[in-house]
């Protein structure tokens, strides 16, 4: 039996979507900037999916930037921003269990002379909201906090956060990647208070190679990526229209069942979990049920090397992570586990379970059976 548990690195596109992608390659495949009937309808295909996505987030059409993924989208957030609103400061806020597209952003902007502040979190992993209202300042132009981890799957209290950033200045945005929490948790940035949000194709059984980025039209923002002014000319360069089908074909199958396919997913999490810790030495990572996305387990295995428990799960056609894929194959430590506080002993003993839409209760059952036989066998090589 064939179990992917990976979902948060990436997930099977839907049927739906491969339908998309290659209505796109075969017929709509015009260049949606020539003036010229096939270009006119692969225009028409983008302002098409454009309306499905933005009826998601009930805002307007004009406030979806398409861009290649996550990462781009967090990355146009954080330097169009600060390029921006630099008159008005050069203090940004983000969080010590950032995405590396964020954290990184961040070293890039701190060599450029911005300041930034980099919030603790509790064991949970829970931004430090009394951290934040003090950290906040006059010259704060950005906070950029994630709305759910992507290694132990904690949601952040996205609408007290930004409370607390429109309390303390309001002239402060608020970005938030998205990319564990689009499709997974309900999110309306007009109502939650989000200036910014990321969001990436692959992550919603769409095509990898696509997201886009939530700007608020209240708000400017300085493009990054220059040349034929392709969308307001806030990102040039040919439109990835199958790619944009295909999140869109993604997005209305995804919310189509959302609050059914959600509670089923949860279910499923607390049945792994309970499996879980039924063996010994297991540590759950993250918040409670309230505090936890739907679709993400993060678990300790003392005295197991995360990397040689993938493989074992591997050979039984389960198939986890050891933490974030999307840094790199290379195992690294985690800084997300440190910085909630997880003793030095579990840094590589962690892995991530991680589910979706997809994911059956046979699968679920089949994983749970194998895990105790596999650990304990993992644990007498060990002792020799």
């Amino acid at each position: 039996m064939e179990c992917y548990l990976d979902n948060s690195a990436t997930t099977k596109c839907f049927d739906e979507v491969i339908k998309a992608v290659e209505d796109e390659m075969k017929t709509f495949y015009g260049n949606p900037s020539s003036m010229h009937s096939k270009g006119f309808e692969a225009e028409k295909k983008i302002k098409e999916a454009t309306k499905i996505i933005a009826s998601t987030l009930k805002c307007d059409e004009s406030e979806i930037i398409y861009t290649s993924g996550g990462t781009e989208a967090d990355n146009m957030a954080l330097i169009g921003i600060a390029r921006a609103y630099k008159r008005q400061g050069k203090h940004i806020i983000t969080s010590s269990i950032e995405h590396a597209a964020i954290l990184q952003c961040a070293e890039f902007l701190k060599e450029e002379g911005y300041e930034i502040t980099c919030l603790p979190t509790d064991e949970k992993g829970i931004v430090s909201l009394e951290e934040l209202e003090k950290s906040i300042r006059e010259d704060t132009i950005l906070v950029s906090i994630m709305g759910v981890n992507n290694e132990i799957g904690t949601v952040q209290p996205i609408e007290k956060i930004s409370s607390i950033i429109k309390k303390k200045n309001p002239s402060t945005l608020f970005h938030v990647d998205a990319v564990q929490a689009y499709g997974k948790i309900k999110i309306v940035p007009k109502k939650m208070g989000i200036d910014l949000m990321s969001v990436s194709g692959h992550k919603i059984h769409g095509p990898k190679g696509v997201g886009f980025l939530y700007v608020s039209y209240k708000i400017k923002i300085k493009p990054i990526i220059f040349g034929g002014g392709q969308q307001k000319a806030l990102r040039s360069g040919t439109e990835n229209v199958c790619g944009i089908m295909g999140l869109s074909a993604a997005t209305e199958k995804i919310f189509a069942s959302f609050d059914e396919d959600t509670a089923r997913m949860r279910e499923l999490r607390e049945m792994l979990i309970k499996a879980l810790l039924q063996i010994e030495g297991i540590r759950i990572n993250g918040g409670n049920d309230a505090e936890a996305a739907p679709h993400i387990v993060s678990a300790s295995v003392n005295g197991v090397r995360a990397e040689v428990l993938l493989h074992a799960l591997e050979e039984k056609g389960i198939f986890i992570s050891s933490g974030s894929a999307c840094a790199s194959n290379k195992p690294a430590v985690s800084e997300t586990l440190k910085a909630i506080g997880l003793p030095k002993e579990l840094l590589d003993s962690t892995v991530r379970f991680s589910l979706s839409v997809m994911t059956t209760k046979e699968e679920i059952e089949y994983t749970a059976g194998c895990l105790a036989e596999t650990i304990n066998k993992l644990r007498m090589y060990v002792r020799r």
